[in-house]
């Protein structure tokens, strides 16, 4: 079995930079963000489960409607463990199924990522766990500045996640970017 190494941080803490880095040493590293967006757009029992969660309008015209999700994700603590229940079972399925060794996941530690996959492949080792840290206004800027969006919005997505120190703590190495 492989032994899996993480590429974790807060959101616009320089993830994605770092696995770039990774990528051009030959390292592949599977993006979980976009293994989620995948799987709910493509995975056909996903949809089924989003839908009948969400309503009717978590789809439309066969394609993911991001602004109900997002909605419904911020309405309650609930509401984004219930959305995880349905996705994170399925992207961890799909990245151990990979031939994939590294991940880039934000939310690792939030969804019990780690734990998850143990549960669902017992024999998995405990994996290699790397925190990509940034300053707070560094965050802000970049999330601002990647998604169009404003610093109370930005804040607001960087709130729903544990904070910074927690993942470092948490993480075997720290990356300071």
């Amino acid at each position: 079995m492989k032994r899996i190494k993480v590429i974790t941080g807060g959101i616009g803490s320089g993830k994605s930079y770092v696995c770039n880095l990774l990528r051009k040493r030959g390292i592949e590293v599977y993006d979980c963000d976009a293994a989620a967006k995948r799987i709910m757009r493509e995975n056909q029992d996903v949809r089924r489960k989003l839908t009948a969660l969400i309503g009717e309008d978590a789809y439309q015209n066969g394609e993911l409607n991001k602004a109900a999700v997002a909605k419904f994700l911020l309405e309650s603590d609930g509401n984004t463990a219930a959305i995880n229940a349905i996705v994170h079972p399925a992207v961890a399925d799909d990245f151990m199924q990979s031939k994939y060794e590294w991940m880039e996941s934000a939310i690792y530690f939030e969804a019990d990522f780690g734990n998850l996959i143990r549960q669902m492949y017992p024999q998995t080792e405990r994996p290699y766990v790397v925190c990509v840290s940034s300053p707070l206004n560094v965050r802000l800027q970049r999330v601002m500045q990647r998604d169009g969006i404003s610093r109370e919005k930005a804040l607001e997505w960087i709130n729903k996640q544990i904070s910074q120190a927690e993942k470092e703590e948490r993480s075997d190495y720290v990356i300071k970017n």
